[in-house]
């Protein structure tokens, strides 16, 4: 099948790659220039585990390529994928400008049926809005789109389906050569129909050993996909809420982990306490669904409270920090592992650490970052949070190794779970801090552990004997 990716971001460069290596005919468009120029030259915009080596087979094998030419891109697919950015607007709701700037561009150069999907995580009523920008342009060419039939030949006429993506970064590849569910909105219509049987083309390959497609109409679809990021980051929050409380009466969250999550009806997943969840998925989409829910004179108490409790939780290791060396922190220098928002990723928006950094710094810190991958982002994200006061950029160095990065450091501060991170020579760490001082802002180690190496240590939510209240 031909297939056109409009955004090769994050979404749209997995998802065409992927449809490429299942053997279709791919081309990823994009605005940016420098973006698509490095594609071209055997780059990759983004890391994730796997994507360059598919990139590159699909590339060679001639089902992949790269353009900004958005006539030639509009002509190859018979589905065409929008996956742009949908950035939160000032008030929190999702700015659709660059999903309908997609939609007008698709309507200007369109021959034929076309199935037009939204991949980007959208507000219900966005595929509406997609079809009457596409409609608009259609009838500014001279056509009637409401008259033009599927099966009328070069006559333009479409479908808008919602198709929303569960990629998770850093497993995207594997989330989607295996995914869980395929979620898919289609119109009731003649036009409708023909898409569904598209789609249901499309994604037979991962169906083959059961059924893992649901289809539904195009607003519950839209729907679905801000409900289960909400669900999600709920759960993070309540158990991030727990380990707090923990920590007064003397408790330990890991232990309590263990005890709700072995209940069936509860789980494991998502129930790790720590310092907040970041990315470009939760934070945004629940102030994305908090403004629909206003629009609608619905308020929803339990996702404010969600946001509220994540950004507190930012600042749990400063707060233990502080109360560990005082209000401030002038002299005092810091080693921290890990910035991005989660492993096997670079993606710095949201993360936990820029928080932190940037209330260590302003308190008079030093700080020596070390991450596996994401550095240079890092580098570009806090430039613009010191924008104001770039002088205090000069406090943050970078290591190329975690080892090197705990030099002389009065303590280590850990934020991100790297899996290099999770069993180090502990007797080298010792021996390059100052002092025998850890905060763990992930859990990764058991404090009764930590005290017989005769490290003072400080995890989240943990009975180790440094039961602090955070109020």
């Amino acid at each position: 099948m031909n297939i056109t990716l409009i955004g090769s971001g994050y979404v749209g460069l997995v998802t065409g790659t992927c449809f490429a290596e299942l053997g279709n005919q791919v081309v990823c468009l994009d605005v940016d220039k420098r973006k698509i120029d490095l594609l071209n030259s055997g780059g990759v915009p983004i890391y994730e585990p796997g994507l360059q080596e598919l990139i590159a087979r699909n590339a060679a094998a001639g089902r992949l390529r790269f353009t900004t030419d958005v006539q030639d891109a509009v002509a190859h697919g018979d589905v065409l994928f929008i996956a742009v950015g949908t950035p939160p607007d000032e008030d929190g709701s999702a700015d659709l400008k660059h999903v309908l700037a997609v939609a007008r561009d698709i309507g200007r150069w369109m021959q034929g049926f076309k199935i037009v999907v939204n991949k980007s995580t959208v507000p219900v009523g966005t595929a509406d809005k997609v079809a009457q920008a596409i409609s608009a342009e259609l009838e500014a060419r001279g056509h009637s789109p409401n008259q033009a039939g599927p099966q009328d030949g070069n006559i333009p006429s479409f479908a808008v389906v919602s198709n929303p993506e569960f990629l998770k970064e850093g497993a995207a590849v594997e989330d989607f050569m295996r995914p869980d569910r395929i979620v898919i909105g289609v119109p009731g219509s003649e036009a409708g129909n023909r898409a569904r049987e598209a789609m249901r083309v499309l994604y037979a390959p991962f169906n083959r050993n059961h059924d893992r497609t649901y289809f539904m109409d195009v607003r519950s679809a839209e729907f679905t996909k801000y409900a289960a990021n909400s669900m999600l980051a709920s759960r993070i929050s309540f158990m991030n809420e727990l380990a707090n409380l923990a920590e007064q009466v003397g408790a330990d969250i890991e232990m309590v982990r263990h005890g709700i999550g072995s209940d069936p009806r509860i789980g494991f997943n998502f129930l790790y306490a720590g310092v907040g969840f970041g990315g470009s998925c939760f934070p945004k989409d629940i102030q994305a669904l908090i403004k629909i829910g206003q629009e609608h004179n619905s308020r929803l108490r339990i996702l404010e409270a969600v946001n509220e409790v994540n950004d507190r939780q930012k600042l749990v290791l400063t707060d233990k920090i502080i109360r560990r060396f005082g209000d401030s922190l002038k002299g005092r220098h810091f080693a921290l592992w890990g910035l991005a928002f989660k492993p096997n990723t670079d993606d710095m928006r949201e993360a936990p650490s820029r928080a932190i950094i940037k209330a260590l710094v302003e308190r008079g810190a030093t700080i020596c970052a070390y991450d596996p991958i994401a550095t240079e982002v890092a580098k570009q994200c806090l430039a613009q949070d010191f924008a104001a006061a770039p002088e205090l950029l000069k406090a943050i160095t970078y290591s190329d190794s975690h080892f090197e990065a705990l030099n002389s450091a009065d303590a280590l501060v850990i934020v991100t779970d790297w899996k290099s991170f999770k069993s180090p020579d502990f007797s080298e760490v010792k021996a390059r801090l100052s002092e025998p001082l850890l905060f763990d802002g992930r859990n990764l180690y058991e404090p009764e552990a930590m005290a017989e190496l005769g490290i003072e240590y400080y995890g989240i939510g943990r009975s180790n004997g440094h039961q602090e209240s955070l109020t």
